[in-house]
């Protein structure tokens, strides 16, 4: 009989990482660490990147170039952002012309710059016959000597006019931030309630420091307070707070508290699921998060230090979860996903200028080549079980796996797992509370405006996506806000 390993595509050291201009500090050494994982942008080296956008016909990295996807989506940046104009301007020396055109469609471009996938990479024309122009570590370069040079000042409304209006936004994540700068700027009074101990929803939370340094998000926050946005933190809606009573005190209420109840297995479908040691994504980012920023213990059953760790999930969440593992000491790391090997280029299946869909590390995964020498992913591998430890028999202890295309003459293969992490995606919001008082249904989040004076913005709308949509949902709220204001006596 043929085991399951000989069926799992691993790849190699010797396989490419994916290219990007911007560097990468060297995965031996930022795993002692939790600095960001991305190297500051030389200015040369970026003015010269920018330049190889210049010869382009027709800028589908904007949603304005016409390309409109299978499901009626424009392709490129949801922000709209006029990412010729600023290459332009930066091939040219002129970065304060570049800041100033960025600043003019993103509230937050050191965020983008850093947590962005960068759909408007995989639009670029220059992508089709070569590498994409790094557009990412253009913006990253921008906003960084706009910060080192102090163009970036607080957003205050024209001669620091207030117009008496009040706004409530609940939850301080970047779909809450922007509406929440917007409608400041407009001279309305903005409140954010955010149920952590810190603003800036996952942003503060969720996302590890080594793709995002919490003192970039805390840098963005104390602007936002000079230009005169309150923060509420530790308040929970619903729970500490009557939501019914913010909306009457307020002339608008903003509904952002994003999609983070995470999708679960039963057990009927994950025989195991209900042992110890296994969590959900999210429980354990947020308990590494706040042990980074509190200082406080790590908790047990949440430590992955000295642990066989599984993390279930292909995504962004499933690399960072990957990559807090490392960096808490896991003894080993896999991370088993049904999908096959990508190819290593774009085929049929992933036509330009949509996802490439090809074979890419990363940062995570490249810390597992450096770590293990292996890529973390087994590739065309499915979850049959999860088993309990000999030893302490309601912990796990064990994972079951087989090929996703089984043949008969494969059997299961056990590997040890001491701490099983699901990153499977989300579902809705998590916080049933805050929306109990109005009935409010998952069809009626999705609508602009579910009720007069209440408005919803971000994941919690549209569903789990980029932080890039969440900013676009918070200054498109926020437009639907401002003639309600109008109107209101």
């Amino acid at each position: 009989m043929t085991t399951v390993a000989s069926h799992i595509t691993a790849p190699t050291p010797t396989e490419k990482v994916d290219t990007n201009p911007l560097r990468m500090r060297d995965p031996a050494l930022r795993l002692n660490d939790h600095y960001e994982v991305y190297q500051r942008p030389d200015a040369a080296e970026t003015q010269r990147e920018a330049g190889r956008c210049m010869n382009c016909g027709a800028a589908f990295c904007m949603p304005e170039g016409g390309y409109r996807a299978n499901d009626g989506h424009a392709a490129g940046c949801p922000i709209s952002n006029d990412i010729p104009a600023w290459n332009r301007l930066v091939e040219t020396g002129r970065w304060r012309d570049a800041y100033d055109a960025l600043d003019r469609t993103n509230n937050f471009p050191e965020f983008t710059a850093r947590v962005c996938p960068a759909p408007c990479q995989d639009a670029c024309i220059v992508g089709i016959n070569e590498r994409p122009v790094g557009i990412k570590s253009v913006e990253r370069a921008i906003i960084d000597r706009a910060f080192d040079e102090g163009w970036v000042r607080p957003r205050k409304p024209p001669g620091n006019h207030r117009t008496g209006k009040t706004v409530a936004i609940i939850g301080s994540g970047p779909a809450g931030l922007a509406a929440a700068d917007q409608l400041n700027a407009r001279g309305h009074a903005v409140t954010v309630y955010e149920r952590s101990d810190t603003p800036g929803g996952l942003l503060a939370i969720g996302i590890p420091e080594m793709k995002l340094d919490k003192a970039v998000v805390a840098r963005r926050i104390e602007l936002m307070q000079q230009a005169g946005v309150r923060f509420e933190v530790g308040v929970d809606v619903g729970q500490t707070v009557d939501p019914l009573a913010l909306h009457a005190d307020h002339d608008a209420l903003v509904l952002a508290t994003g999609c983070l109840a995470g999708r679960d297995l039963s057990s009927a479908y994950l025989p195991g699921r209900d042992l110890a040691g296994v969590t959900l994504a999210m429980p354990y980012l947020e308990a590494a998060a706040a042990h980074r920023r509190r200082g406080t213990a790590l908790p047990e059953p949440l430590d992955a230090a000295g642990k066989h760790v599984v993390v279930i999930g292909g995504g962004d969440t499933g690399a960072d979860c990957i990559a807090t593992a490392y960096r808490q000491g896991a003894r080993s790391v896999v991370n088993p996903t049904r999908r096959d090997r990508p190819p290593e280029e774009r085929d049929a299946k992933h036509p330009w200028p949509g996802l490439p869909g090809r074979y890419a590390l990363d940062y995570a995964h490249a810390e597992g080549l450096a770590r293990a020498g292996a890529d973390p992913r087994l590739f065309g591998v499915q979850t049959l079980a999860l088993h309990p430890s000999p030893k302490q028999p309601g912990r796990v202890g064990a994972l079951q796996i087989g090929p996703s295309k089984p043949s008969p003459d494969t059997t299961p293969q056990t590997l040890p797992a001491d701490l099983v992490v699901l990153a499977i995606g989300f579902t809705t919001h998590d916080t049933p509370a805050t929306f109990a008082p109005w009935s409010l249904t998952p069809a009626d989040l999705a609508t602009p405006e579910p009720r007069a004076g209440l408005f919803v913005a971000g994941d919690l709308r549209r569903g789990p996506s980029l932080v890039v949509h969440a900013i676009a949902e918070g200054r498109r709220a926020a437009e639907r806000v401002q003639p309600h204001l109008a109107a209101v006596d």
